[in-house]
């Protein structure tokens, strides 16, 4: 059965949202004078479970980059305009983000924060007022 956590290991974000693209155009194609053929049920959840692959990869990446902006000195302020939300939550997001990590540290294929690494980043967080 094919699901974003069978998938996810074998895609970098470009390579998932390159096949993603891929299949949402065949799937967009068919059927309209094209000679590309509609999915069939695997391609078909193929194409669902990419779509989670990507949010998923999309959603760490930012949160990576979240990391070094404030790592950077940029305020929860000036990240949360960067992301076109409050200061409040971009910060509600990273925390959740930093807490998740926590979470897998240790479980297979997942790398994850320690107690340290923890301790590390809600540091770097801080709080949302500030500077």
């Amino acid at each position: 059965m094919t699901t974003p956590q069978s998938i996810e290991p074998e895609h970098t974000l470009l390579t998932a949202v390159a096949r993603l693209d891929d299949l949402r155009t065949r799937e967009s194609l068919a059927g309209f004078g094209s000679d590309a053929e509609a999915l069939d049920r695997t391609e078909t959840l193929e194409l669902l479970a990419l779509s989670e692959v990507v949010a998923r990869k999309a959603a760490y990446g930012r949160q990576l980059t979240v990391r070094a902006a404030r790592e950077a000195g940029a305020s929860w302020t000036q990240i949360g305009a960067a992301l076109g939300m409050s200061k409040q939550a971009a910060w509600e997001a990273h925390t959740r983000w930093i807490d998740a990590q926590a979470e897998v540290f240790g479980q297979p294929g997942r790398i994850g924060f320690d107690e340290e690494d923890l301790a590390a980043a809600r540091a770097l967080a801080g709080e949302p007022d500030e500077g």
